[in-house]
């Protein structure tokens, strides 16, 4: 008897399963308030922000890390003028400086020993009590315990559907699902990734690429050739042929053969990404630059030919982190940017994102492995380079390489409101601001081209310091009202290159984060789309959370 019970069981397990394997299970469904789609820094503050308004809210994180760039390297914060920054940005910074205080958090160095070097302000202010400098993992730390704190629901490594993931009735997205068959149903919808991916997909008008000067009224849009504002082209006649004086040889690698177009006009070109390196030169934390899995030492010939014409400014951007460790931005003619291999990257598909992603570490670990073993490298400076390494206890899962790619700039949304260069550098009113930037106007090289005396050149360039910190309005984190009434944008926000090269700082996005979970629960509040959320009542929670929305004077 109990054999054929045996037996019977089995069967209906086989028969069970080979109906799953005809009949897909459906796919689970998950509801909250506010649903925030994305991984960054901005999509914490907006969770913690949702939380606090007492809403129900879920991250659907793309990445497995949180933080974005703040945990991925770029340790050495753009402040720009730290006094307007506030709300959970500043708490966030605040937490940095929590950490450091014990000494337990300095294993590889002294704190005394540290220094107080910042980007436009002090590294640590103990009159504030907060810490602008900070190493990667404590950046990632701190995010997890926003999580943990306020039992934030986050879903990890979930890919929107980007071809048919988004639901939508009457202008309102009512639900998103992502590839693995996750569903996600909210009333109001946040994208906070880099890319713009949700509000691509539902259908909300965006831009990729430089706008004419004639489109806002700016300039120092569009193209820039021969614009040098932060000393990274070449300063010298560099021959770009890989036979000297040779056209028929063909172009080093990374020239492009297109002719650039005429100064203020648009094209399609994206600045360029990098990784910000975490490095150490304390010996028993670093480990040697890694051969790639694709080296070829073409790549790097014209860096040779930039060391040979005599520029041995090498070492000018390894910005100090706390424990003898290193935030390593681009720097120089030939550095750590691929300039011109990211211009597909926005519109890319999941898996081509993945090859521009792979290409780019390939680039960059190259070039610190060339630079450290190629004998063409001066000597003086090959020794000073190979003193540093990736940190060991960072990145511990990635072979301590950034998790995520400085993704500078991708789609940018066209909504009721554009930021321009006009309202960044004081020129124009902001309407309605919800926060404040204060940084330059910063882009970096768009393209790598021959000149037309035979030469090889950058291009894209920009650094044009704004005369004081400017407002941030709400309508430029909306779509138009006709497009979606109830998703905010606060990563990809409505604004021109040139103005996006300014906002695009790490705590402006923490900022805006914020703000769109407070409007997004006024819009629930209310019954109202987000463009309708009542402006006095949003400034006046805003102002409750200390954010800054207008600049008062202070340093």
């Amino acid at each position: 008897m109990k054999k054929q019970l045996t037996a019977i069981f089995i069967s209906l397990l086989f028969f069970q399963l080979s109906i799953s394997a005809v009949e897909p299970m459906k796919p689970q469904e998950f509801k909250a308030d506010i649903i925030i789609y994305g991984g960054t820094s901005a999509a914490i503050t907006a969770a913690v922000q949702a939380t606090r308004m007492k809403k129900t809210v879920i991250i659907v994180s793309p990445d497995r890390h949180l933080g974005g760039l703040s945990a991925s390297g770029l340790g050495f914060t753009d402040t720009g003028n730290k006094g307007v920054i506030g709300g959970l940005a500043r708490e966030f910074y605040h937490r940095v400086y929590l950490h450091y205080q014990d000494k337990q958090s300095w294993p590889w160095q002294q704190q005394t020993e540290y220094g107080n070097k910042g980007q436009g302000t002090p590294a640590i202010d103990g009159t504030d009590r907060t810490m602008w400098i900070f190493e990667p993992h404590v950046a990632e730390q701190i995010m997890e315990d926003f999580v943990k704190e306020n039992t934030l629901k986050i879903y990890r490594d979930e890919l929107l559907n980007r071809e048919s993931g988004v639901l939508m009735k009457n202008g309102n997205i009512l639900a998103i699902t992502t590839l693995s068959g996750k569903k996600f149903i909210g009333k109001v919808f946040i994208d906070t990734t880099y890319e713009g991916d949700l509000m691509a997909a539902a259908k909300v008008s965006y831009h990729v690429g430089r706008e004419a000067n004639t489109t806002y009224g700016e300039n120092w849009n569009g193209v820039q050739t021969l614009v040098f504002q932060h000393q990274h082209h070449f300063a010298t006649k560099i021959d770009p042929y890989k036979i000297p004086g040779d056209k028929k040889s063909g172009l080093l690698a990374g020239i492009s053969n297109e002719t650039p177009s005429p100064n203020g006009t648009a094209d399609d070109k994206l600045q360029a990404y990098c990784f910000r390196m975490c490095l150490t030169n304390v010996p028993e934390n670093r480990v040697a630059f890694p051969k790639p899995d694709r080296y070829n030492l073409l790549d790097y010939e014209l860096l040779v030919r930039v060391f040979n014409s005599g520029w041995k400014a090498l070492f000018n951007k390894y910005d100090p982190l706390p424990n003898r460790k290193t935030d390593t931005n681009n720097h120089g003619p030939f550095s750590t940017d691929y300039i011109g291999m990211n211009y597909d990257y926005p519109e890319a598909s999941y898996q081509r994102r993945k090859e521009i992603i792979a290409a780019h570490e390939n680039y960059q670990k190259g070039l610190m492995y060339f630079m450290a073993t190629d004998p063409r490298i001066p000597k003086d400076l090959q020794q000073q380079l190979n003193t540093w390494g990736l940190a060991k206890d960072e990145f511990k899962d990635n072979g301590n390489w950034p998790h995520q790619i400085y993704v500078r700039e991708a789609r940018r949304m066209i909504g009721a409101f554009v930021m321009s260069e006009n309202e960044v550098l004081g020129k124009k009113e902001v309407p309605k601001p919800i926060g404040m930037g204060s940084y330059s106007l910063d882009s970096h090289h768009t393209q790598r081209y021959v000149t037309p005396e035979g030469y090889v050149q950058n291009e894209g360039d920009i650094g044009v310091k704004a005369p004081k910190p400017y407002g941030i309005s709400y309508n430029a984190i909306v779509p138009k009202i006709t497009e979606c009434k109830n998703l905010l944008v606060p990563i990809c926000i409505s604004s021109s290159h040139i103005a996006y090269g300014s906002v695009r700082m790490e705590p402006v996005f923490m900022i805006l984060g914020e703000s769109a979970a407070t409007a997004a629960s006024l819009a629930i509040d209310n019954r109202t789309a987000v463009q309708e959320v009542n402006y006095n009542q949003l400034k006046t929670l805003l102002l409750k959370q200390k954010q800054t929305l207008n600049w008062n004077g202070k340093p």
